[in-house]
């Protein structure tokens, strides 16, 4: 990626990002955060169903195939899903920092056109920490994790607290996910005590 952005740029204060010691063990399955989400959800029939597993490091892996609901020009993958799937990625390095965070800023390149039924191969990690600004990057490849580029990002992620979501989500799904057990168990799992 260019970085030309100085919103993507980490101060000079910035620090190496640090795996939580209870973080998920590299090449483990991150699973759906939340599974109305339309990036890693599986109960979204159009969504991306992107499947992320931890790396080494602060670093993941994740997979997507192109589906025709995926569409912008005939055949060939809408660059916002595609946006999305970088944007999900880059999200998932969350579950390594054991924060919740929500995007800040995503730049995104799109370096050549993803054919419908293409899956898409991404890596990410993070590469700086400053307070609540977590610094990453992505890339997606076709052909295999190996393959050429297709599309990249640069990313800046801002922790914040459950409340955010509490805050600013509709009810019914925040009550909804409230009473999910399954949801709970993932939320506390974030909890940091002072």
């Amino acid at each position: 990626m260019s970085g030309n952005s100085a919103a993507l740029q980490p101060p000079a204060d910035a620090v190496p990002p640090v795996r939580h010691p209870e973080a998920p063990a590299p090449g483990e399955l991150l699973g759906a955060h939340y599974g109305q989400c339309f990036g890693c959800g599986d109960e979204q029939p159009h969504g991306l169903h992107l499947q992320a597993r931890a790396g080494e490091g602060v670093s993941i892996t994740a997979e997507f195939t192109v589906q025709s609901a995926h569409q912008g020009a005939p055949g060939l993958a809408h660059g916002g899903v595609l946006a999305t799937a970088l944007d999900e990625t880059l999200g998932s390095l969350n579950w390594l920092l054991r924060t919740i965070a929500v995007t800040g800023r995503l730049e995104t390149d799109f370096v050549q056109p993803v054919p419908v039924g293409t899956v898409l191969h991404l890596q990410a990690e993070v590469t700086a920490v400053a307070g609540r600004k977590i610094y990453c990057t992505a890339t997606g490849r076709i052909g295999g994790p190996e393959g050429p580029v297709a599309v990249r990002a640069d990313a800046l992620f801002i922790e914040v607290k459950v409340d955010h979501f509490i805050d600013h989500g509709r009810q019914e799904e925040i009550q909804a996910a409230m009473e999910d057990p399954d949801q709970v168990r993932r939320a506390r799992a974030f909890e940091v005590n002072p």
